[in-house]
């Protein structure tokens, strides 16, 4: 397996688990209804770190961290959770962004946030896991893992940048009142599945 095949391996892989939509997708589509495509991207990116972290984890066989985290995933699990709980209740009583206004967020609030609640969710270690063991990806040199790496980064990145420019291309043919209305079923939703999250890992 040479280095472009592995890194091409790796960017499908990225591109299918970021694609499977959960409570960062939502995210990422919320933030780029009220705030603009450059803010969702970016947030986007910050969920494609986090992948490529725990991405490294699965390719480069550092089993004791694995172990450390998948130990750790109920509290981790219920820190996403409340998380998410907290983020969407903020976001229904904050008044949406009208396109124009200033975000009211940097670039790097936006991307921390999503690097730190895409680290919480123990589904994104269990995921990248079971990839590497069914795929039998694990194992190989430090070229190979990098290559994987590299291309599971890229992938998962691709996709939060193609979501963020869709929704984009969307949110330009909706009004106020629209976004309003879509922005406050997505943070139901974030909410929900954060509610969602902290039962599971408690019952976990």
């Amino acid at each position: 397996m040479d280095l472009a095949w592995s890194f091409l391996r790796g960017l499908a892989i990225g591109f299918a688990i970021a694609a499977a939509i959960g409570p960062i997708g939502l995210l990422c589509i919320r933030r780029t209804l009220t705030e603009g495509r450059a803010i969702g991207a970016v947030s986007g990116l910050g969920a494609a770190t986090a992948d490529a972290f725990y991405a490294s984890i699965a390719a480069f066989g550092l089993t004791a961290l694995s172990d450390l985290l998948i130990g750790a995933r109920r509290p981790l699990g219920v820190l996403g959770g409340c998380f998410l709980v907290v983020l969407a209740i903020h976001s229904l009583l904050r008044p949406a962004v009208a396109a124009g206004d200033r975000p009211p967020r940097t670039l790097l609030s936006a991307y921390a946030t999503t690097v730190g609640l895409t680290i919480a969710n123990p589904a994104t270690i269990l995921s990248f896991a079971a990839a590497f063991v069914g795929l039998g990806l694990a194992g190989h040199s430090a070229a190979i893992a990098g290559a994987l790496v590299l291309g599971i980064f890229s992938g998962s990145a691709a996709w939060w940048i193609i979501l963020a420019a869709s929704v984009s291309a969307f949110r330009s043919h909706l009004g106020p009142a629209g976004l309003r209305r879509l922005a406050a079923g997505s943070s139901v939703l974030i909410g929900l599945l954060g509610g969602l999250a902290i039962a599971a890992s408690l019952a976990a």
